[in-house]
Formats: C-alpha cells, sequence, structure tokens
C-alpha cells in the first residue's frame, strides 16, 4: 500500500485570522499571543494529504481507498465492485470526534487497524454515533503496516486538533503533545436532573474518543465550584468544562443571589467558575484558563453562540450538546469579553451572559417553579408574562462605543472597541490545589453503550471503555476467524507521567478550601463583600455621582431592558445577531411602554431567528456600548445577571475586552451544514 503527502503551497497571509490556539498549544505569555496571531500557510478543502488503499474488518468485507483534505476523508470502494454512488464515502472532520489505531488479538495476524468515530446528522437533523474501522495490510509485517495506521491516525488527529503538518512527509507520532487535561464539572441537577446521564452516555465516550484526559466532579452545593477553583493548581489544567446550563459559568457568591420563591433547590444551588476564577489572588492569569460549557440545562445561551460560531445549524438538547462536544473535541478557544457589573450596595461580580429588568427577568425568574419542564418553561413563562404584562420607569444612560444607527443594520457588522487589556499581567503567586470532592477521571468506567449500526455497515459499533488506552472494540464485531481488536495507543506515556486523577487528591470527605488560599468556606448570611479581584472599572464614576458629558441618557416607561455580551439570550433566542465573543461591546436593547402585546411576541418570535431588528418596531431600540448604568425608579422589579436574581436597585457596568478564554472550537463557515 503506497501513501503520499502533498504540500500546499504556503502564502504570505491568511484573512482574518484569529487568535485562538490548538490543544497541543497554550499561549501564556503576550509573546506567545502575539506568535499565535502570526499568519499560518493555509491548505485549500480540498488538497490532498494522504491516499492509500485499506482493507475492512471483518477481513472478508470490501476494500476502500481512502483520501485525507483538510476538510474532509474520503472513502471509495474498490471491491467487490466499486461504487457508482458512493454512500457514506464522505466523512467530514467536523462530525469527527476522534480516531484511534488497533492491532488484532491473533499472533497471525499482520494487519493494524485504523478507526475513526464519527457523529454525522440524519435525515431527520439529529447526529447519531457512527465507527468506521480500516484494515492496513499492505505490507507483509505488522510493525509496517502499524507505521502506516499510525501515520493515517496522527495526520487526522493533527487536523481535528489544529496542530500543523510537515511539509516534508514524515508523520509520526511524535508530531502530537501529550493528552489534554480536563477538569469537568457536572451539575448533576442540571436539564431536569439529566446532566449526568446525558454527561455519561454523551459526553464521555466522545471525549474519550478524542483522546482527552479529564477528571470528573458532581457538584453537591452552592459554590462548591467556585471553592475548587479558587484552590486548583492551574497549570495541571488545560481547560475548566461546566456540564450544566449557563448558571454554572456564573458566580456571584451566596450573599449576591436572593433566594427564589418555588424554585429547584439544586437548580438554584449550582456552583460556578468565572467568578471563582476572578477571586483567586492571582486573577491576572487565573482566569486566562480555557472555560467551556457543554449544555445540559434549561438556560444554555453561552452553548448557542458557541454553536453558531461553529458553523452548525441551531440545536437543542442532545443535538446541541453533541455539537458542543465535537467542537469542544477540536480544542479552538476565543477571548471572551467579560461584564463587571457593580450594584447598589457596593458589591461587583462579572457576567459573560446579560444583565436584564422587566420582562426578561421577570419571566426568568417566575418560571422557575416551571423547572421541571425544561426549556419549555420559558415559553409558558413568555406566555404568562404577556398575560400579566408590566412597565416599569426609569433612568438608562450609557457610553457609546461610536457614533450608531437608532438599531443595527443587517447588512453590516457591528462596529469593535479596541481591546484595552494587557496581555503581559504581572507574575502571580502560587497557588496550591485543594481536594477534588466525588470525582472520578479517565479510570475505568462502566459506560453503556447504545446498540447503534454504522450506515452502511453490519457489524455493531465499538464499546467504549475508558481505561486510559482509548477505545476498545468488542469481541463480538468479527465473524468466525476474526479475532476482536485491542487498543493500540499511539503515544504511550513516557515513564513517571502521572494519570489525570493523580494530579489532585481525591476525597470522600467533607469538601474543604485549601489552608494555603486564604479564603475561608462562604457562610449563608455573610455580609457582601467587594470583589478585590478583577481589572478596575476606569469608565465608571461611583454610583449616585453624575456621568461624563458624553453618554447618553434617557428616561422613561419601559418594558424591558437587556444588555448583552453574546448573541444569544438562549439557545434558541438570537438576541444581538451581530454580536461576537471579544467585540468589546455590550449590546443594550430596550423596548419601551406602549407597546402591545402582539408586537412583543412578535418580536420574541422574530428573535428565533435573530431578525427582529428588521421588523421595523418603533418600540424597540439598540446601542452599542461600552458601559450603562441602569437606575429603577420603579420600586419593585427583578433584576438578574447571567439568570441570577440580584439585589434590586440602581446598577452600571463596564465591558473588559477579552478578560477570559472560551473554548470555542474551530470557527465554522456560515452554511456549512446545509
Amino acid at each position: 500500500m503506497n501513501g503520499h503527502l502533498e504540500a500546499e503551497e504556503r502564502q504570505d497571509q491568511r484573512p482574518e485570522q484569529e487568535l485562538t490556539w490548538s490543544w497541543g498549544y497554550r499561549p501564556r505569555s503576550a509573546l506567545d499571543r502575539v506568535k499565535a496571531m502570526a499568519p499560518l500557510p493555509p491548505l485549500t478543502p480540498s488538497t490532498p494529504l494522504l491516499h492509500g488503499e485499506f482493507g475492512s474488518y471483518p477481513a472478508r468485507g470490501p476494500r476502500f481507498a481512502l483520501t485525507l483534505t483538510p476538510q474532509a476523508l474520503h472513502i471509495q470502494r474498490l471491491r467487490p465492485k466499486p461504487e457508482a454512488r458512493p454512500r457514506g464515502g464522505l466523512v467530514l472532520l467536523t462530525e469527527v470526534s476522534g480516531c484511534c489505531t488497533l492491532r488484532s488479538r491473533s499472533p497471525l495476524d499482520s494487519a493494524a487497524y485504523f478507526c475513526v468515530y464519527t457523529y454525522p446528522r440524519g435525515r431527520r437533523g439529529g447526529r447519531r454515533r457512527a465507527a468506521r474501522t480500516f484494515r492496513a495490510d499492505g505490507a507483509a509485517t505488522y510493525e509496517e503496516n502499524r507505521a502506516e495506521a499510525q501515520r493515517w491516525a496522527t495526520a487526522l488527529t493533527c487536523l481535528l486538533r489544529g496542530l500543523p503538518l510537515p511539509g516534508d512527509g514524515e508523520i509520526t507520532p511524535d508530531l502530537l503533545p501529550r493528552p489534554p487535561r480536563l477538569l469537568l464539572l457536572v451539575n448533576p441537577f442540571g436539564g431536569r436532573g439529566l446532566a449526568w446521564q446525558w454527561c455519561k452516555n454523551h459526553v464521555l465516550p466522545m471525549i474519550s474518543e478524542a483522546g482527552l484526559s479529564f477528571n470528573l466532579i458532581q457538584t453537591e452545593r452552592q459554590n462548591h465550584a467556585r471553592e475548587l477553583v479558587q484552590g486548583l493548581n492551574l497549570s495541571e489544567w488545560d481547560g475548566i468544562i461546566t456540564v450544566s446550563g449557563d448558571g454554572v459559568l456564573y458566580e456571584v457568591g451566596p450573599p449576591f443571589l436572593k433566594p427564589v420563591p418555588g424554585g429547584t433547590a439544586g437548580a438554584r444551588t449550582n456552583t460556578r467558575v468565572l467568578n471563582g476564577l476572578l477571586q483567586r489572588p492571582d486573577w491576572e492569569e487565573a482566569v486566562k484558563t480555557p472555560v467551556g460549557i457543554l449544555p445540559c440545562g434549561s438556560g444554555n445561551a453561552l452553548a448557542g453562540a458557541v454553536n453558531q460560531h461553529g458553523g452548525f445549524e441551531p440545536a437543542l438538547g442532545i443535538d446541541l450538546l453533541l455539537n458542543c462536544s465535537l467542537l469542544l473535541c477540536r480544542g479552538g478557544s476565543h477571548p471572551l469579553d467579560l461584564l463587571s457589573v457593580t450594584l447598589a450596595s457596593g458589591s461587583r461580580c462579572f457576567s459573560f451572559l446579560s444583565v436584564a429588568w422587566g420582562f426578561v427577568s421577570d419571566v426568568d425568574i417566575q418560571s422557575e417553579r416551571f423547572r421541571a419542564l425544561g426549556s419549555a418553561r420559558f415559553t409558558l413563562g413568555t406566555v404568562l408574562g404577556l398575560a400579566t404584562l408590566h412597565t416599569y420607569r426609569g433612568r438608562f444612560s450609557y457610553l457609546p462605543a461610536t457614533v450608531e444607527p437608532a438599531s443595527p443594520n443587517p447588512t453590516h457588522g457591528l462596529p469593535r472597541a479596541k481591546s484595552e487589556l494587557t496581555l503581559a499581567p504581572a507574575p502571580a503567586p502560587a497557588v496550591a490545589h485543594s481536594p477534588l470532592h466525588r470525582s472520578v477521571s479517565d479510570l475505568p468506567l462502566p459506560l453503556p453503550q447504545p446498540a447503534l449500526t454504522s450506515p452502511g455497515s453490519p457489524e455493531p459499533l465499538p464499546i467504549l471503555s475508558l481505561n486510559g488506552g482509548g477505545p476498545e472494540l468488542a469481541g463480538d464485531w468479527g465473524g468466525a476467524g476474526d479475532a476482536p481488536l485491542s487498543p493500540d495507543p499511539l503515544l504511550p506515556s513516557p515513564p513517571g507521567t502521572p494519570k489525570a486523577a493523580q494530579l489532585s487528591p481525591i476525597s470522600e470527605g467533607p469538601s474543604e478550601m485549601a489552608a494555603s488560599s486564604g479564603l475561608p468556606p462562604p457562610t449563608p448570611g455573610a455580609p457582601v463583600a467587594t470583589s478585590a479581584g478583577g481589572p478596575p472599572d476606569h469608565l465608571l464614576p461611583p454610583l449616585g455621582t453624575p456621568l461624563p458629558p458624553d453618554w447618553v441618557t434617557m428616561e422613561g416607561d419601559f418594558v424591558l431592558i437587556l444588555a448583552i455580551l453574546p448573541s444569544h439570550l438562549g439557545a434558541d433566542l438570537v438576541a444581538a445577531p451581530h454580536a461576537r465573543f471579544d467585540d468589546g461591546l455590550v449590546h443594550l436593547c430596550w423596548v419601551r411602554s406602549g407597546i402591545s402585546r402582539a408586537a412583543l411576541l412578535r418580536l420574541f418570535l422574530a428573535m428565533e431567528r435573530g431578525n427582529h431588528f428588521s421588523l421595523g418596531c418603533p418600540h424597540l431600540g439598540y446601542a452599542a456600548a461600552r458601559a450603562f448604568r441602569l437606575e429603577p425608579l420603579t420600586p419593585r422589579g427583578v433584576l438578574t445577571v447571567d439568570g441570577e436574581q440580584v439585589e434590586y436597585g440602581p446598577l452600571q457596568a463596564q465591558v473588559h475586552p477579552g478578560l477570559g478564554t472560551l473554548l470555542t472550537g474551530p470557527p465554522g463557515c456560515p452554511g456549512r451544514e446545509a
């Protein structure tokens, strides 16, 4: 079997190069981040990288010609009869979670095996797990066949993770760095209590197929994740992943939150991450730790924005979870703007999503009693909110980013503000890590696998065994005379390398903070304390003092006021269609009083496709800003930050561009899945 590598001509520039990093490279310093932005030699989508002939497993199956390009694996059946119209002959890399090499347990079999794990979309749009196993048997010895199978697995893994391929054709497993280490925080109460089940059935198998190493913790109480991230040795982790809804990424501590009547205790005692990172003594470096979200809750706004950034069609439920998991396996990241929110008491918290007052916050909080309905609670809450529509009087001021029209132009993007973030923070003191509680890792786990069938293949799919050695093919794969296959790792761990479970001690006892963190466990009812971490709010004068003359102020009666950072307000609600994760802007939307219930309903229905600004509603306003102040003049109301109720009263906020880092996967092309 002959394989060949064709290198694409190097180009001097790569248009619209984004600041991202792969699982194999994590920029830590200003110099590293500059290098990450350097032009890279692109390959055209159709550039053939590898080509060769493979058999199939079982051995009596057909033979195939495989061609690997930067965007797809092309499969053509050669024997017994070439297909005029190949079925399943194009495997897009956007649908691939990972691959592995395997060997036969029969000592007489000199072939090596190359397995690709995919999640193609079905006719009805949903994803379904499938696997294709190919037999490298062109050489006389197992060592030669193994080298060929590993060459293909290495090249495919490099493409999936954004790692460069050499131009000399020498593709060996040495190109691959160590497996990325992820800390997964699972809220078992998310998704109507299905988060843990979804994690076992979908997330863990996929990240195992991708070759990612992980520790997993089921959070037990409010602020559990905040305690963990405040005490972690972050140098041991390549990313912190929350498996829940949006709430787990947000952390303001119990003094900031108010009890929600009728709310589910587990849902409102979730643990959160971002504010925990910003409350560390080394927050300048800690907040750069990449964070990701795998949606298993009822509010999945950030996941919806990540899904759109990845070029996937809008999705809900398990389909959205699978899309975001596929993007996580690719490992790309993006700078994330954060919003510093100062409340009336002087306390400060950081938001990645939104600040809401009026109709949106009313629906969010009042629908808590319907949490058992999942995302449908928002639909029911909207209907009830329309039936009892309220208006609120207030004063709303903002610092415009640039001169803006009254509403965004659908054909043009929003202007971008320059980042004020310093890329070279001062050295931070070391922080010891605290115990991980109720943690599991990529040690053996009994994970149930559904009985699926690959397209065009009669045999069942591999059964995962999370033993650190990759997926394993069960013995009933082959027919008579076909020996079962076992994992053949591309890169064995060097001697002395600790397993993921050994990166941090595991404790079954009561939770406790590391003594060296200097932060005692929070006490319910403790007085509100201003956050000591995070950058200063240089654009904001103190609450209660006059605003600078370049601010815009309006006063009147409002149905709602919404300040949002990403594009999505929910997985299926595109509130700011032109927003980007790092545009340095907070997108302000408001609806004045006088709008009819029917017109308000039309706005929210149009928001599902992000075209509500094109309706020409005279009551709808929009502005792009760098900071804002909201002063409610109605004595009663609900204010929310990232969907969590906060103290009612005046508040103000400003954007800190690129303060965080979000795991998004590589950017996708619009309409790629069409």
